[in-house]
């Protein structure tokens, strides 16, 4: 449960208690209650509470109140906060509070949903989404789902990849109001899993799946294998506007002219800086390689066990994908790609043209650079996957982390962390030779190639409600900063939900987001896991940095059949 849904439950119990409190005027309606409420909701939102407040929000004597106030601090449940300059501090709930808050939250959840009568008591309460956020948008669910549900009991199945915004997805075709589907219809897989149950169905007689999800680079290799079909035609029935979409963006489901996924997340590699640590220690926040190296040793200070800097040098696709985006931030690519202006174009690639090009300048300026992050980074940073790094930085242990903004999105909303409003958010470093570039990754949704024409039309509907305006709103107002869609990004109430969408929507109109980092041509998936070998030997000291590359560019050499 994050602090969106959080503050809707409590929005619900405070409603609920209204009509009680009108009825009974004269009874004493708890001040405790009042009071941790107020704590949670403010901590929520990233703000301490002062003494006086806390008093008030009571609604007693101010003596009878300090007195709860200093028995709560006494017994661990409220946490005194020294402010800036030591004079005053604020209070906020402890960490035990706040969770036993959350599963009382989880538990009416789940009470209203065993109400409704559409969840069994057994059910898992995150099987759907709290709050009125999909109805008050007037996502309509497609109404041919509905009848074929009803009349002919015929659901969708759906291959996801196993996150926060595809678990909020599955919940919004769960969801207790609309029942427009049941959890067991969907099936999630974290990377490279989903890439194998991708291969597994498509060699099925019949799809198990209705949509599936592909990771952006994967695009090639599936349309090279024939495992999912064109949409042009499916698309076109269902009025989605490609014109909607940033182009960047909607091309990234494009494969030689052809459309075969629809781009149903985007998410950007970003640095994200403390602005509180940066300011305290007067440093400009850094916009080349260099200055994050500056900036990360003024900031490093182990012994405290705050680090300059944390992001994503583990073994396998993490080390992988940050080797790739460096090299990308000198102004190269890992491939023999044409040149387009500043960067590389995918468009109408000749595939008989791309070769890697991995072994070259800009790996060994980038190894240098990876290398350097190693000395500020914490010690096991070599072992830090996506997650780990995440909450290295949320939880006040680093001083600027490279991560994704959908993962990025959790500084703002997640319970524990310790960074909300207190995160700068920064296009990526430029290296020797490049620019500030920020790289894009994200999800298409699909239809497999084995799926009968029949199922196929309802997948397409379901693909074009799923990336719907109002749908990806609904997204943005649950804390995920999807906005691929201008019309999404231009929303005011989805813009003011969190700085990230408003950061992206600058650098998508600054032209500084780009897919050849990661170009889809059919044997990334093959580079990117030799990568994943060869670069971790590197920085692990298992062979020197000239002995990996070389290693690499002779492995990758042999996928393209380089004689």
């Amino acid at each position: 449960m994050n602090a969106y849904e959080l503050l809707r439950v409590i929005d619900f119990l405070e409603k609920a208690r209204d009509p009680f409190r009108r009825m009974m005027p004269i009874w004493d309606d708890d001040p405790a209650w009042r009071m941790v409420t107020h704590l949670v909701k403010s901590h929520a939102k990233g703000r301490d509470v002062a003494i006086s407040a806390l008093a008030n929000v009571a609604d007693v004597p101010y003596a009878t109140a300090m007195r709860r106030i200093k028995s709560m601090i006494a017994d661990g449940h409220i946490e005194r906060i020294a402010r800036p300059g030591g004079r005053s501090f604020g209070l906020r709930p402890s960490e035990a509070l706040c969770l036993s808050f959350q599963r009382y939250a989880e538990h009416i959840k789940r009470l209203l949903a065993q109400t409704f009568g559409l969840r069994a008591p057994s059910d898992d309460e995150d099987d759907y989404y709290f709050g009125g956020a999909y109805l008050a948008g007037q996502i309509i669910p497609p109404l041919s789902l509905l009848h074929k549900r009803r009349d002919e009991k015929l659901e969708l199945r759906f291959l996801l990849h196993d996150d926060n915004y595809f678990a909020a997805m599955r919940n919004m075709w769960s969801d207790f109001r609309s029942n427009l589907a049941s959890r067991r219809n969907f099936d999630l897989a974290v990377l490279p899993a989903l890439h194998e149950a991708v291969e597994r169905n498509g060699a099925l007689a019949q799809s198990r799946y209705d949509v599936i999800t592909l990771n952006l680079p994967w695009l090639g290799e599936f349309v090279a294998r024939g495992l999912v079909q064109p949409l042009d035609g499916l698309l076109a029935a269902n009025a989605l506007n490609p014109m909607d979409f940033h182009p960047a963006v909607w091309s990234t489901g494009r494969w030689q002219g052809v459309q075969f996924g629809v781009p149903i997340y985007c998410t950007i590699e970003v640095l994200a800086a403390r602005r509180d640590l940066f300011e305290q220690a007067g440093c400009a926040f850094p916009r080349s390689f260099a200055e994050v190296l500056t900036a990360g040793r003024a900031l490093h200070a182990p012994h405290k066990e705050q680090y300059g800097i944390t992001w994503n040098p583990a073994r396998g696709m993490p080390v992988a994908n940050a080797f790739l985006f460096f090299v990308g931030c000198c102004g190269a690519s890992l491939f023999t790609l044409p040149r387009a202006g500043d960067g590389f174009s995918l468009d109408d690639l000749d595939l008989r043209t791309i070769r890697p090009a991995i072994d070259t300048p800009a790996a060994r300026t980038t190894l240098a650079y990876m290398h350097e992050l190693l000395a500020i980074s914490p010690p096991d940073a070599l072992d830090l996957s996506w997650n780990r790094s995440l909450d290295v930085f949320m939880t006040g242990h680093a001083a600027m982390a490279y991560c994704w903004t959908m993962r990025a999105a959790r500084f703002e909303y997640d319970l524990i962390s310790t960074v909300k409003q207190k995160v700068e958010y920064l296009p990526q470093p430029a290296g020797p030779g490049g620019q500030n570039v920020s790289p894009i990754g994200g999800f298409l949704l699909a239809v497999p190639a084995n799926l009968p024409p029949e199922r196929a039309r309802l997948a397409a509907e379901g693909i074009a409600w799923m990336a719907s305006p109002e749908a990806m709103k609904a997204s943005v107002r649950n804390g995920f900063p999807v906005a691929p869609r201008f019309s999404v990004s231009a929303d005011p109430e989805a813009a003011a939900s969190s700085p990230i969408v408003r950061f992206v929507d600058r650098l998508a109109k600054r032209n500084l987001l780009q897919t050849w980092q990661r170009p889809p041509v059919p044997q990334f998936a093959q580079v990117e896991e030799i990568l994943g070998t060869e670069i971790h030997d590197a920085l692990a000291g298992r062979k020197t940095d000239a002995r990996a590359l070389a290693d690499a560019q002779a492995r990758a050499d042999r996928l393209f059949d380089v004689r």
